[in-house]
């Protein structure tokens, strides 16, 4: 018999739940409008004028310089493009990372909540995910546990940040004691930074690739779609040393080998904004972000401490309501209309529960909106 089919993801899932019953969508993490016209006149530019036929495998030769011209100006990264590798969105370049490391057999320590393909990924590689778990209401790393979970199988850790779903961020001090760890067992790190242009709390983004000791043994992952708000693009990257960067590419190209010219085009335009543009960009959803926060909180719900992405999440029990996410996730969109992902979606086992992830990169009217409806809803659970 055929194996059974993967599990539909959570967010397929709440998105055609809230299509099918008209319900406002603040569950799936994408904008409802357009902010990026520079980008969309780039790629219209591209389609028209320069070549629609197969790019080198390994991303535009433009994009790559793009992506370390950017990095250098934004985050202080010395890079060469021979480190870059463009793949068709940020979840290939984590299953071409992956696949280049991890091998039949390998432990793979992943710290949950965790988006949710890092785990199918691993087991298709072969490996076996062994889950260190985050807390709230801060998040933060339990070294003490991470240390503890390290065997001699162990190949790879996998972190994120700013973190989805929490919206918290690891900070330099995290990836020196990182760094410490993977020095010491020989392991790789990867770094999922899609979120790396959505901070608003005013803290800088760190990443690995900051520390020396991980500088040869840490992979970074970003996303076009993230950086300019075009999550249909699916343009994203791998940067890692030449090394590590090679292999990622030797797995590339039997993923997707390639991804579309007009939009490497594009985004190698994008990238090349000013910064004044990308800051100008982010903050499109600061006011947004305080709307649904400042909502939230004079309907009594109770909001956790984050950084960045475009989600906040609510602790449900501090809120009055039931400790079941997923049971407030179903309810609250059948009867309030509003879509919702529950955090539990985001461990193995549904490890943690009694906490829903919210999206504010909607308009101020869908919030205002939805905000009425949220505040029905607490009230009358």
């Amino acid at each position: 018999m055929p194996p059974a089919p993967p599990k539909q993801t959570i967010f397929t899932t709440m998105s055609a739940l809230a299509t099918e019953l008209g319900a406002i969508n603040l569950g799936q993490g994408f904008p409802d409008a357009e902010h990026a016209p520079e980008l969309l006149a780039a790629a219209q530019r591209a389609l028209a004028h320069k070549s629609n036929q197969y790019p080198p495998m390994r991303g535009l030769p433009e994009l790559r310089a793009a992506i370390c011209d950017y990095y250098g100006r934004r985050q202080g990264l010395a890079l060469d493009p021979a480190q870059v590798v463009v793949t068709s969105g940020a979840t290939e370049a984590l299953a071409a990372s992956i696949l280049a490391v991890v091998q039949r057999g390998d432990e793979v320590i992943v710290l949950q909540p965790c988006y949710d393909a890092y785990i199918p990924l691993i087991e298709r590689a072969g490996g076996m995910a062994v889950a260190v778990n985050l807390a709230p209401p801060h998040w933060t790393i339990p070294f003490d546990a991470l240390a503890a979970a390290i065997t001699p199988r162990t190949r790879l850790i996998i972190a994120n940040t700013p973190n989805n779903p929490t919206g918290t961020l690891l900070t330099r001090a995290d990836f020196e004691r990182l760094g410490e760890l993977c020095e010491a067992h020989d392991l790789t790190l990867l770094c999922d930074e899609v979120w790396e242009g959505m901070i608003f709390n005013g803290s800088a983004h760190a990443s690995p690739l900051h520390v020396d000791s991980l500088k040869g043994r840490a992979i970074k992952v970003g996303s076009a779609g993230k950086l300019f708000s075009l999550t249909g693009w699916k343009v994203g990257w791998a940067v890692a040393a030449a090394p590590l960067a090679d292999a990622i590419a030797g797995q590339h190209q039997f993923l997707t080998f390639t991804t579309a010219t007009p939009l490497q085009w594009a985004v190698a335009e994008g990238l090349t904004l000013p910064d004044e543009w990308h800051d100008a960009h982010a903050a499109i959803y600061a006011p947004r972000r305080a709307q649904l926060i400042a909502g939230l909180e004079a309907a009594g719900y109770v909001v956790l401490p984050s950084a960045g992405t475009w989600f906040v999440t609510i602790d449900l029990a501090a809120s009055g309501l039931p400790a079941d996410d997923e049971l407030v996730a179903e309810r609250l969109i059948r009867e309030a209309g509003v879509a919702s992902i529950p955090v539990s979606a985001f461990y193995r086992d549904n490890a943690l529960r009694g906490y829903l992830r919210l999206c504010f990169a909607k308009q101020e009217g869908v919030i205002e909106e939805a905000l009425g409806r949220l505040a029905g809803f607490r009230t009358s659970i």
